[in-house]
């Protein structure tokens, strides 16, 4: 458990956090961190997944831009520097190949899961569509997946938001309803954020109920030896 360097594709090195289960592992699963880095908060995820069996990593995918960047939630100099990286800085096609790498790191255990948070939420839309290796996907409060989902998923996706979120309105959520009738999407009396135990808008009831629909997802879709060659082939 602890920190590791994965290198993409195009030879960057980079920097995650990964931890693993006791005892044999389930499969991997990918946590893609939110707008504030893989912080204190996203390291308790992985180490959440792993005490369900996984071994799990997040990569640093702000490190393109900035090494080993950790971002409160309460100062507005964090949430603005946050939003400028993810949005301005980093170059989705990069990105997206940090995503392969760790990927293909935790693959060694088995099939693949990503699950991401906010700005993660998205990638794991993206990474759902167009990343190989990957088994199943759960994205939480991802904005701007209403403008993305016209993609094509290749493997089962859930999704999940808040009712609340003034971010990623009702509307939004209809688009990607109507677009995506095979995925599963799931709306909670909740804000944007409801997972994160860190943030004021935590919602431990919601947030229970999400984690229980995600490790049941992975357990379905990444245990399974017939999805197993599928996914194998897709990945060639």
């Amino acid at each position: 458990m602890g920190q590791r360097k994965l290198t993409a594709a195009d030879g960057f090195t980079f920097g995650a956090y990964e931890a693993a289960p006791s005892g044999t592992p389930k499969g991997g699963v990918v946590v893609i961190q939110e707008i504030f880095g893989v912080n204190k908060h996203i390291r308790a995820v992985v180490d959440d997944y792993a005490k369900a069996g996984y071994v799990a990593i997040a990569p640093q995918i702000f490190d393109r831009v900035e090494a080993d960047v950790e971002l409160g939630y309460t100062e507005q100099a964090d949430f603005d520097k946050g939003l400028r990286i993810a949005f301005q800085d980093l170059r989705l096609e990069d990105t997206l190949k940090d995503l392969q790498a760790a990927i293909d790191a935790v693959a060694a255990h088995g099939k693949v899961g990503v699950v991401g948070y906010c700005f993660g939420g998205l990638l794991t839309w993206l990474s759902a569509c167009e990343l190989d290796r990957v088994a199943a996907a759960s994205a939480y409060y991802g904005g701007g997946i209403a403008k993305e989902a016209h993609r094509t998923p290749r493997c089962p996706v859930m999704m999940h938001f808040g009712e609340k979120d003034a971010h990623i309105p009702m509307s939004d959520v209809e688009t990607i309803r109507k677009a995506q009738p095979d995925v599963q999407v799931f709306v909670y009396d909740a804000d944007h954020g409801f997972n994160c135990n860190d943030r004021g808008s935590f919602e431990p009831t919601s947030a229970a109920t999400a984690r229980e629909r995600t490790l049941a997802h992975f357990d379905k879709h990444l245990t399974s030896p017939d999805d197993f060659d599928k996914t194998v082939i897709m990945s060639q």
